[in-house]
């Protein structure tokens, strides 16, 4: 529901009936008990103003909702049919393919879209959600469920339709279209147990502001701890996602004794890094060391010998949230949370754990492999 913004003052019946009125920089003054000079410096030179009445006018900016001038005009049009999107990076294939699907079907549908980066820092997420409201969007798409409350309430406030991505949690406050990161990485944790593996080490992706990562390694750890199976803190390692820090993500966990017989990475792109640094020293993937990923890159397949990975639908859920934000938009109605299927890709990276009595273990069996759909 949208509550229309009254000014400080002004009783609600105050604009005619049909108009919408933004709050502007004199009630935000008002409200902070500052000088509209201030109000100016704090937002636009935030250096220049100390840190106390800082605090007072983004706290009277939140209570109001307000949004510049410019952007306020443009918004009084009620629709601008724009949608926006926060991710984190655009430095991932499936997360491109996600984008690519959300703006496919807002141009279907007579919607552009608006992208912004955040870099895995909620600040910044914040920041960028103001922009893209003060562009004029009428929806937005957010990837994960972690995120600052001033974000909701900015969105609420202004009437506008939101949706987190990636994730699935029918308990949610927030509408979702996504998936369990802890089931899914509970599946692939299961599948390395059923193959023998005791001793599983993960390479993370950075847990902090990324609910994503930080739920895969939950689910890691609660596979491993339903058969009486410790994750030792010097088995979990967290680095960024980049084929090289993958690569010095195994590299320490190599250097643990005893070293694990399987690493689970929280995306393919660690563990494609992992993958070369096993084969750096020598090791034979699987017969030495398993290694899994997420996401299911076209890498993954062409990568030998092949890697054992989640493959995520995300074209799939970039066009659900388009028509979850468009169909909300339209009065329509619209599922609280949607689930979509993940599916566990058995590729020639994970294999029986190496044998006790031989130090380079045992190749996979063949015929005991499923193996991808797509060859």
């Amino acid at each position: 529901m949208t509550t229309e913004p009254t000014h400080p003052g002004e009783s609600p019946s105050a604009p005619a009936e049909g108009e919408w009125r933004p709050a502007g920089m004199r009630e935000v003054a008002q409200l902070a008990g500052v000088s509209i000079a201030t109000v100016s410096r704090a937002l636009n030179e935030p250096s220049r103003v100390s840190a106390e009445m800082r605090l007072k006018v983004e706290n009277a900016v939140r209570s109001l909702g307000y949004i510049r001038h410019g952007a306020a005009r443009a918004l009084s049009l009620r629709r601008a049919h724009a949608i926006g999107a926060i991710i984190p990076t655009v430095d991932n294939a499936r997360r491109a393919d996600k984008i690519a699907a959300l703006q496919m079907r807002c141009r279907e549908r007579g919607y552009s879209l608006v992208l912004a980066l955040s870099q895995y820092d909620l600040s910044i997420e914040l920041q960028q959600c103001r922009s893209l409201v003060e562009v004029g969007i009428d929806g937005l798409m957010l990837e994960g469920g972690e995120h600052d409350p001033a974000i909701y309430e900015l969105l609420e406030k202004r009437g506008i339709a939101v949706v987190n991505t990636s994730v699935y949690d029918p308990a949610a406050a927030q509408p979702n279209i996504g998936f369990d990161n802890s089931v899914a990485a509970r599946r692939l944790t299961d599948h390395l147990l059923d193959l023998g593996h005791k001793t599983v080490g993960m390479i993370a992706g950075p847990v902090a502001g990324n609910d994503r990562a930080g739920g895969r390694l939950a689910g890691v750890r609660a596979a491993l701890a339903a058969r009486g199976l410790p994750l030792p803190p010097d088995l979990v390692v967290e680095r960024p996602y980049r084929i090289g820090e993958g690569r010095l993500g195994l590299r320490t966990l190599l250097a643990r004794q005893p070293r694990p017989t399987a690493v689970i990475c929280g995306n393919d792109v660690i563990a494609i890094g992992a993958l070369i640094e096993a084969q750096a020293q020598g090791l034979d993937v699987p017969r030495d060391i398993s290694i899994a990923g997420f996401d299911d890159l076209d890498l993954a397949a062409q990568m030998p010998p092949g890697l054992t990975t989640m493959a995520l639908p995300a074209r799939e859920i970039g066009e659900l949230a388009a028509d979850h934000l468009i169909d909300s938009l339209e009065g329509k109605p619209v599922a609280h949370a949607t689930e979509v299927e993940v599916k566990l890709i058995l590729r020639g990276s994970t294999g029986p754990v190496p044998s006790e009595a031989s130090p380079l273990g045992v190749k996979n069996p063949a015929e005991t492999r499923e193996r991808d759909p797509a060859g």
